[in-house]
């Protein structure tokens, strides 16, 4: 299973294992930490089934037998991650996360969501993520030169990181825990603004 923000408390809300994973792997980068840091959770009776071929670094009976530190950790890594989670614990934990997760998407699907389609979002809405929120503009393929006034006018407003990934193009808004509500609210101010002066 992949489960790289919501299963393992990374994500906004509690951990919600399902019952018959086998394997769990968890990229927390961004979210909870740089980029890299992933968490691997192995149910026990998978464990010493490694292909002969498979590094030992890679094998999870190994790693399980050296209480995950059979090579070198990243350090700096894991440092930071402690950092932000003692953030997240002194901010109510992950029941506030999944809370102001909550809060924050909602009021920027909401504008996506009443723009008459001058503001698109690919994804269905019972698949919408709450931390990354990919939309185009102007039409459900985007308009590039609206796209690219509105990635201009952002970035005078000190918005930055919007350019949506280079697969898909369009706008990504990343809303990740230590983005606050008054940072979301200048978002919604902005797309809000940009409706306005842009729709025809």
């Amino acid at each position: 299973m992949d489960a790289p923000t919501q299963v393992v408390n990374f994500g906004p809300g509690p951990a919600k294992l399902p019952r018959s994973f086998g394997v769990i792997f968890a990229g927390a980068q961004k979210n909870v930490g740089s980029a890299g840091v992933t968490v691997v959770i192995v149910r026990e009776d998978l464990l010493g089934f490694a292909l002969r071929e498979c590094p030992s670094i890679l094998d999870y009976k190994v790693q399980a037998g050296n209480n995950s530190l059979y090579n070198t950790p990243s350090c700096f890594s894991i440092y930071v991650m402690g950092l932000v989670l003692e953030w997240i614990k002194n901010n109510g934990g992950a029941a506030a996360m999944e809370k102001l997760s909550s809060i924050k998407s909602q009021m920027i699907y909401d504008i996506i969501d009443n723009s008459q389609g001058f503001y698109v979002c690919p994804v269905e809405p019972r698949n919408r993520s709450r931390m990354n929120i990919p939309f185009r503009i102007g039409s459900p393929k985007g308009d590039d030169a609206l796209e690219k006034r509105f990635l201009d006018k952002a970035l005078e407003l000190n918005m930055i990181s919007l350019k949506g990934h280079r697969s898909v193009g369009g706008i990504r808004a990343s809303l990740y825990n230590a983005v606050t509500i008054e940072d979301v609210q200048k978002l919604a101010a902005f797309m809000k603004n940009f409706l306005e002066m842009h729709q025809l």
